[in-house]
């Protein structure tokens, strides 16, 4: 896999574990992310380019794509990744956690997705990854900020594909469900599942890239759940809900064990 890749929110979970694969695989690889100490010391576990990234900024976003082409040449693949997520009542979160969330997860995405059609859409040439999540097509008590930003990712994705898909440019989303990253600290799993890791998602990252199609759910098996969804009387959801724990998940939770996570991403 000969393609440069950038990858935002680098420096740990699905951003860390997709830039080791797409390394092992071949690729040249830059990662960026606003811990610009743990970024760094990513990089230097994998022996590449490694910047602070805030991707909420138009002018730190381009500077870390202009490093990127100067150290390895022309961007062909971005890979917008960076997210968080403040789970808890709706009535509990406050306004600026509203305010981070959507900055963050929609308004980062957006910003990284305009700037890098800005350089493949003059050339006809380029591929743009969106981190989404099961959580924008599944709602869940206790995770509306989190819900409604990945939502927008979904959409703005599939927007985005079909206003550029006769131009060259390739998007695509990836869905992870429950994945082990510090986004779940201190809660559970739902009944009965297996929550991901890192590695299953960075596979469908590469996956993507070598095949690209317009999403992908992980793991697949979800795919067609999903879809069957919108079918299903409210009624029906809610007995699923319960049976698999989804209706107290992210509102019955061990805030201690976030505590850390929280206080991270609202620095």
């Amino acid at each position: 896999m000969s393609k440069v890749i950038a990858i935002t929110g680098g420096a740990r979970g699905i951003g860390y574990a997709t830039a080791r694969t797409l390394v092992a695989k071949g690729a040249k690889v830059a990662i960026g992310d606003i811990d610009e100490t743990a970024v760094k010391e990513a990089g230097e576990r994998l022996d590449i380019p490694a910047l602070k990234l805030d991707v909420t900024d138009r002018d730190s976003f381009t500077a870390f794509l202009d490093a990127v082409e100067d150290r390895l040449g022309r961007l062909d693949v971005l890979v917008n990744n960076a997210g968080i997520m403040p789970i808890g009542p709706v009535t509990g979160e406050s306004d600026a956690d509203a305010r981070r969330c959507l900055d963050v997860n929609v308004h980062g995405v957006m910003l990284g997705t305009k700037l890098a059609l800005e350089r493949m859409l003059p050339r006809a040439d380029g591929h743009i990854i969106n981190i989404a999540s099961v959580a924008g097509v599944l709602p869940t008590p206790g995770l509306a900020l989190y819900n409604a930003s990945k939502a927008a990712v979904v959409a703005f994705t599939e927007a985005t594909r079909l206003e550029v898909r006769d131009r060259g440019i390739k998007v695509g989303a990836v869905l992870p469900s429950f994945t082990d990253t510090e986004l779940i600290a201190g809660t559970r799993s739902p009944r009965g599942q297996r929550n991901c890791r890192p590695e299953e998602i960075a596979a469908a990252v590469a996956r993507m890239i070598a095949k690209p199609v317009p999403q992908l759910v992980v793991p697949r098996r979800l795919t067609a759940q999903l879809r069957l969804m919108g079918l299903i009387p409210d009624p029906v959801k809610r007995a699923v809900a319960r049976y698999y724990g989804l209706d107290t998940l992210f509102l019955d939770f061990d805030r201690n064990a976030r505590k850390g996570y929280d206080s991270r991403i609202r620095a």
